[in-house]
């Protein structure tokens, strides 16, 4: 790798992670909900101070560092794991559909489902 090469590297290192981190009220993100390993689909209701407050597609609320949530990513044919028909059992898929807070999910097993993002988690 030349010197331009590694120069342009770090520069869209840099300018990603800034972006990854410039996160405002009414953004989707990604929380990693009490810390618990599982990134959950929420908006941001507030910023200020380094700290956000996220309502997560589920209803749930919680207030963590900027530094702890990860910019909406999921995208068609992304894994993720799902409560299947909200029976509380989460399986593997694929996201096959997205449309807003509504997706489709081809699980593993075979079976599909059309849920919301509330019902979803990624790792």
């Amino acid at each position: 790798m030349n010197k331009y090469t590694m120069l342009a590297a770090t520069v869209f290192l840099v300018a990603g992670s800034a972006a990854a981190h410039a996160q405002t009220a009414g953004d989707w993100v990604l929380g990693n909900y009490k810390n618990a390993g599982y990134w959950f689909p929420g908006v941001i209701e507030k910023a200020e101070g380094g700290k956000i407050t996220i309502r997560y597609d589920d209803g749930d609320r919680e207030t963590v560092a900027l530094a702890k949530v990860r910019p909406y990513n999921w995208a068609i044919g992304m894994k993720v794991e799902c409560n299947f028909q909200g029976q509380g059992k989460w399986y593997s898929g694929k996201i096959a559909s997205l449309a807003g807070d509504k997706i489709g999910i081809a699980y593993d097993d075979g079976d599909k489902e059309t849920t919301r993002t509330g019902r979803c988690r990624s790792r």
